[in-house]
């Protein structure tokens, strides 16, 4: 865990990011190594999370470098992984796994080991890139992976309903009082959440959930507890959500008030209405990392190293922090999120929220089969 924190203390952090100044949206003209690929042309697939909305991303890149893009998403990174297993890691290009997840890719080496004299590497943030080494971007001396965002799951909420200060907020407020379907959750980490809750109040130590990656039988220990409270409030399910779509979904169409969520949830939320909040509980919140790779049975190589380079433009960054509401690997993103993305930053992360951020360690071999059978235990509990 202390590998992880050196992910918030290389210059980027939400500090750092409240400190750009704001700009438009709008892409501009990629740098020159982009334009160079352009006598590549080509083709290109694209494999990426949903609510990255890379569609003018795409768009720029295409026209920039001559390459023909196709973009498919997904949702979860358990999609992005049974699909390159199913193909033997072909089919797609690009892709996006969370730093976390890479050991599943092992199995069937289904990442291609990447050459960095290929990459424009002094574009990443260098806390990012030198903690990405221990967390998973690294394997036997050889790296697959690079830091692509960095992102949050915390709280959302209706703030006319729920106190809406840093400080007072706890994942109690989901599960105490007259709550009855009213809460948003995602099965695969809202007992994650819990088991740094209920560490937090004595009643199942975890040391902050970590301890479930120590071993099967930890693991087992704590969700344990965990699914025997979750099971306990039942009731106040108002919505289970596996993608943005339906975490947003929850709350605009389910009646949610509140609801352990992605930020980028929280950011489409506030776009709607101002009432709606984003923040970090006090016992701390849940942090991630996504990064850039290339399967190992890319039949386009070298225009998937361009794309990821157009990815380290500092506008691009900028771009996708502001549609998204997650926070750029890349130097000078910083400098070109917009007003709306810096106030919803400002207003959800305040005092040491970022330092008790929880970051999910690299799976052990147990965890993604483990987990899989506790989210069905609370899916039918």
């Amino acid at each position: 865990m202390s590998d992880l924190k050196t992910l918030l203390t290389g210059g980027l952090n939400r500090r750092t990011v409240l400190k750009g100044a704001a700009a438009g949206a709008v892409l501009a003209a990629a740098p020159a190594y982009v334009r160079n690929a352009r006598s590549s042309s080509g083709s290109l697939t694209v494999y990426s999370w949903g609510d990255y909305k890379l569609e003018s991303v795409i768009a720029d890149f295409e026209k920039a470098t001559g390459i023909k893009t196709t973009l498919a998403t997904y949702g979860a990174n358990d999609e992005l992984e049974n699909k390159l297993r199913a193909s033997g890691g072909k089919g797609f290009d690009v892709v996006f796994p969370s730093i976390d997840t890479r050991t599943n890719y092992d199995n069937g080496n289904l990442l291609l080991a990447l050459d960095e004299k290929k990459i424009k590497v002094d574009a990443i943030d260098a806390g990012l890139w030198r903690g990405s080494i221990t967390s998973g971007g690294v394997s036997k001396g050889k790296r697959y992976l690079i830091p692509h965002i960095w992102g949050t799951e915390a709280i959302a909420l209706d703030s006319t309903k729920f106190p809406a200060k840093y400080g007072e907020l706890s994942y109690a407020h989901m599960w105490n009082g007259d709550l009855t379907k009213k809460v948003a959750m995602r099965q695969k980490s809202v007992l994650i959440g819990l088991a740094i809750y209920l560490d937090a109040i004595g009643e199942v130590k975890s040391n902050r959930s970590l301890d479930i990656y120590k071993s099967e039988a930890e693991m087992r220990r704590v969700m344990d507890g965990c699914l025997k409270f979750a099971a306990a409030h039942k009731k106040n399910v108002g919505a289970f959500w596996n993608d943005g779509t339906q975490a947003r979904t929850a709350f605009t169409d389910a009646g949610c008030t509140i609801g352990q969520v992605w930020d980028s949830t929280g950011l489409e939320l506030y776009k709607l209405d101002k009432k709606w909040k984003f923040l970090m509980p006090k016992e701390g919140g849940i942090g991630w990392i996504d990064t850039v790779g290339i399967p190992s049975g890319s039949q386009n190589v070298e225009q998937a190293y361009a794309f990821i380079n157009h990815l380290l433009d500092p506008k691009v960054g900028g771009y996708i922090a502001n549609v998204t509401g997650y926070n750029s690997a890349v130097k000078g993103a910083e400098a070109h999120i917009s007003e709306v993305a810096r106030e919803f930053q400002k207003a959800a992360y305040s005092g040491d929220s970022t330092e008790k951020l929880v970051f999910w360690p690299p799976q052990p071999p147990y965890f993604s089969k483990v987990r899989q059978e506790y989210v069905e235990k609370l899916t039918n509990a």
